[in-house]
């Protein structure tokens, strides 16, 4: 894979962001140079609508840059798609006469960073439901709770997330809300020494009753599917995507680093290299056969979201998309370390941090159970906000 033309990600870039990546990943350091440097270019813009100083990509166009930067650093990619993933759903909306989050391309075209709150402990369907609490008061709402897996934690001056309110116990509300970095009621508590995607710094947030006036509520809806309106799905379809861009990347760029790697492999039983090997052959065919369908699923997604194709049964290609690439994903980085031999257990293996980085894509909503029981209900015309009946 190779810079595009059209794309401000110059290969000088991309190459100066994977020679940082094992860096950061071992000093467990936010990416602030590949961060600095891409936001210097105008990545944190792309998705950015012209009209507001932007490049105004869609994003399928979004997803190729994501997946392009995703290639050479993948942790750099993901905790950036935070940010665009909220301008694009904004930009999407505005440009189909929604101008309620208009003020969402306002600050970031003046720079402001934006970044998303919404993992909970114990809460397996985050957006739609919240462990947080919402409380109505003068000019806004105080919320108290505590987010999780908060990436660009260092750098961010929006802070994206949800709460409930439960004033109505009968009607409960899930306000969408965007805290700034300079409100009080809040603390951030650094807790991020995880195995993979070491980079984003996603540390968690703490709030403390922290106030979040009016102007910065982007959506006040019914808890549940029910309140998924075109801002809801908007945020998961950019997000989702977007994961699953950033998993087909690694996927590439293991086979890359692999296939470089066997070709100077040798064996004590073998007179050629490694790749020579029947069962590497077969192995690699593996590889790829995952890539090939990993590839036409990514695009046609994000293509029928740009292009208006919406159907019913969105959030069932969405959740399927974004499931389906990760697992693929890790299909790969496992197969690849069983084929690379003991060499892929070293840290100084590229292979070994693509496994550890490829893990965390289970981890992202929707995670596996979530996903299995919304495409099961949604598939038999169950609402997904039935609850289940055991006995």
């Amino acid at each position: 894979m190779t810079a595009a033309g059209s794309s401000i990600l110059t290969q000088p870039l991309l190459d100066r962001c994977r020679q940082r990546a094992p860096g950061y990943d071992r000093d467990n350091a936010f990416c602030l140079e590949d961060f600095n440097e891409l936001k210097a270019a105008g990545y944190l813009k792309i998705a950015l609508p012209k009209e507001f100083g932007g490049l105004g990509m869609t994003l399928a166009q979004v997803s190729r840059e994501t997946r392009l930067l995703a290639h050479y650093a993948p942790p750099t990619a993901l905790c950036i798609n935070m940010h665009n993933y909220w301008v694009g759903n904004a930009a999407d909306l505005w440009r189909g006469g929604d101008k309620s989050c208009e003020w969402i391309l306002k600050d970031a075209a003046a720079g402001e960073v934006f970044a998303a709150g919404h993992a909970e402990h114990g809460n397996d369907i985050p957006g739609l439901l919240s462990a947080t609490k919402a409380e109505r008061v003068d000019g806004g709402y105080k919320l108290t709770g505590r987010k999780a897996f908060g990436s660009l934690t260092p750098v961010w001056t929006r802070l994206g997330g949800h709460a409930m309110n439960t004033s109505d116990p009968k009607a409960p509300k899930i306000v969408h809300f965007f805290l700034p970095r300079d409100a009080k009621g809040y603390k951030i508590k650094e807790t991020w020494d995880v195995m993979g995607m070491r980079a984003t710094r996603s540390d968690d947030t703490v709030l403390e009753g922290a106030f979040v006036p009016d102007k910065y509520i982007a959506r006040v809806v019914p808890a549940g599917a029910a309140g998924a309106d075109m801002f809801v799905l908007g945020f998961f379809t950019w997000a989702l995507v977007n994961f699953a861009n950033i998993y087909y990347a690694i996927g590439l760029r293991t086979r890359e680093v692999l296939i470089e790697q066997l070709k100077t492999k040798s064996s004590i039983a073998l007179t050629r290299p490694m790749i020579y090997h029947p069962e590497v052959q077969h192995g690699i065919a593996e590889i790829t056969m995952d890539l090939e369908t990993m590839g036409p699923h990514v695009e046609a997604v994000a293509t029928d979201w740009s292009e208006g194709r919406v159907g019913p049964d969105w959030l069932v290609r969405l959740f399927a998309v974004k499931h389906r690439t990760v697992e693929a994903a890790f299909r790969i980085v496992d197969r690849a370390l069983d084929l690379s031999g003991g060499f892929g257990m070293f840290k100084k293996s590229e292979l070994e941090r693509l496994f550890r980085d490829c893990r965390a894509g289970r981890f992202h909503p929707a995670n596996p159970l979530l996903t299995h029981e919304m495409i099961g209900k949604l598939s038999l015309g169950i609402s997904p906000d039935e609850q289940p009946r055991w006995g």
